[in-house]
């Protein structure tokens, strides 16, 4: 007989009130455990998606739940060996204690059945959850909370159904190695195919690809420098190749395929979605973005700029500059433009402005980062896309001689260097050179020739290093580690390939 609920719901009419209890089969529930009761092997058809939360009874649930233990165990379950476990029961005694058990085991459903019965009882359970879910929604809208706006009230709306839909999935099972060969398999073809030889999203800049192979799915790639070198401006311009290369091929089955680039979604704590494009527009038309902002041009410039934005204006590049942005309103709005618009690479600017969710309460900053980086790693697998976040290096840099960053040198960087796939560094010598211009030094004992010896070396040094910026590989899961230098121009913020910035006579340097 089912029993009722507290979130049982009732419909009122104008002379009687009706009831409507809340889904389950306890019929079903009956015949499973029966089953298991029978066969133990039964228990393996169900095993992997079925809990024992997910039963209506609470008494059937314990007796699942004590069939299980005494199974991991390598032991029967049947009435027998479970009575000892029920005769303290108050519940079970209630419905007639160890008889109960034989009557299941007699009404039992054929081992051939117990998925089918599993999965309905799976079903009544989601049911229940969402309708749970919806009363709450319910309420907090009803509840006129200050600190719970309406947005933030959809945003865990919208994160109570994907963790039920990701956590309530009994479709989830181990794959054969045959299965998960083919998967391999088509991306080595789709490698093969390209001339670049490459399984990941490209970043535009040869050399980089051919270390890092591009830009994996489901990698979280960290990309850390101090304030000055350039990382809005690197992952910009990645940005801004992997949408200009989008390329999609419609399958036999309607679905879209993308065969070369990615659908970008950039989420820019920091910096505005305007100055963001104006970066890009500069970069594009290459007239200098310092021009652009005073709006130093003239009607050369202008046709200039309106072409690139007419260009631009049809890549899949997507911005969102919410600031104080929480882990769990990123990954809201990136599930979001996944469905709108087949989201497949994402970029954070920056790491440490992502804030922990409302409801960690943590006053520890290294485990608020821990829950943010592996917050970005789970969408990374989640959305089967590649996450480049930027990150803040500690002081720790300015205090040696030697510049180049270390993996020590992350800020909070155990749970930054634990949950990353790949750490990139990015070092311009010429930023710290332009800070060590010699000085004449007054009241010394130094010629005029002695200075102008220092100050010759010295701009033989910025000439030699001006521009360049070394990518530092200091971690990679899936290859090795080693530097590749680019050129940056400083003036459209636009990286390159290094040896663009000289004559074919000169070669690379």
């Amino acid at each position: 007989m089912a029993q009722t609920s507290p979130h049982d719901l009732s419909v009122v009419g104008d002379d009687d009130v009706t009831y409507r209890t809340m889904p389950h089969n306890e019929e079903a529930e009956q015949a499973l455990l029966g089953a298991i009761l029978v066969n133990n092997d039964a228990m393996n058809r169900v095993g992997d998606f079925l809990r024992a939360e997910h039963f209506y009874l609470p008494v059937h649930g314990r007796i699942f739940d004590a069939i299980e233990r005494l199974i991991e165990r390598g032991q029967i379950a049947n009435p027998v060996t479970l009575k000892t476990f029920f005769e303290q029961d108050e519940a079970l005694v209630d419905i007639g204690g160890a008889d109960y058990l034989a009557r299941l085991a007699s009404s039992a459903a054929t081992i051939i059945n117990a998925a089918e019965y599993g999965r309905q009882i799976h079903d009544n359970y989601v049911r229940r959850e969402l309708i749970a879910i919806g009363e709450d929604v319910v309420n907090d809208a009803f509840e006129a909370d200050v600190d719970n706006s309406a947005d933030s009230q959809i945003e865990n709306a919208e994160k109570s159904l994907f963790d039920l839909a990701e956590s309530g999935s009994y479709k989830r099972d181990f794959r054969s190695f045959k299965e998960v060969a083919v998967g391999a398999l088509e991306m080595m073809e789709a490698a093969y195919r390209q001339q670049s030889g490459m399984t990941g999203i490209s970043t535009g800049l040869r050399d980089l690809d051919d270390l890092l192979g591009g830009m994996h799915k489901s990698d979280l790639v960290i990309l850390a420098a101090r304030p000055g070198m350039g990382k809005t401006s690197f992952t910009m311009n990645v940005a801004l190749h992997a949408a200009k290369s989008y390329r999609a091929e419609v399958q036999d089955d309607g679905t879209a395929k993308v065969v070369d680039g990615a659908v970008v979604g950039f989420f820019s704590l920091e910096m505005s979605a305007e100055q963001l494009a104006t970066r890009v527009l500069s970069e594009t038309s290459g007239i200098p973005s310092e021009m652009l902002r005073r709006g130093q041009i003239n009607a050369r410039d202008f046709d200039a700029i309106v072409r690139a934005s007419q260009e631009l204006s049809r890549i899949p590049l997507y911005f969102d500059d919410t600031p104080a942005l929480t882990i769990q309103g990123l990954r809201t709005r990136a599930r979001r433009l996944k469905r709108q618009h087949g989201l497949s690479f994402i970029i954070v600017d920056y790491l440490q402005l992502v804030r922990p969710s409302a409801r960690s309460g943590s006053d520890n900053r290294v485990q608020e980062v821990s829950e943010v980086t592996q917050g970005l790693k789970a969408l990374a697998k989640e959305l089967d896309v590649p996450v480049v976040a930027c990150s803040q290096l500690s002081r720790a840099v300015e205090q040696r001689e030697d510049k180049r960053p270390l993996l020590s040198d992350l800020r909070e960087s155990g749970s930054i260097e634990q949950d990353a796939d790949i750490v990139m560094f990015l070092y311009r010598e010429d930023y710290y050179l332009a800070r060590q211009e010699p000085q004449a030094k007054v009241g010394e004992d130094e010629s005029d020739a002695k200075y102008r010896e220092r100050l010759e070396h010295w701009q033989q040094r910025m000439e030699k290093r001006r521009g360049i910026t070394e990518v530092i590989i200091a971690k990679q899961r899936h290859g090795a580690t080693g530097d590749v230098e680019v050129y940056f121009d400083g003036a459209t913020t636009k990286y390159t390939d290094l040896e663009t910035r000289y004559s074919p006579d000169d070669g690379p340097h």
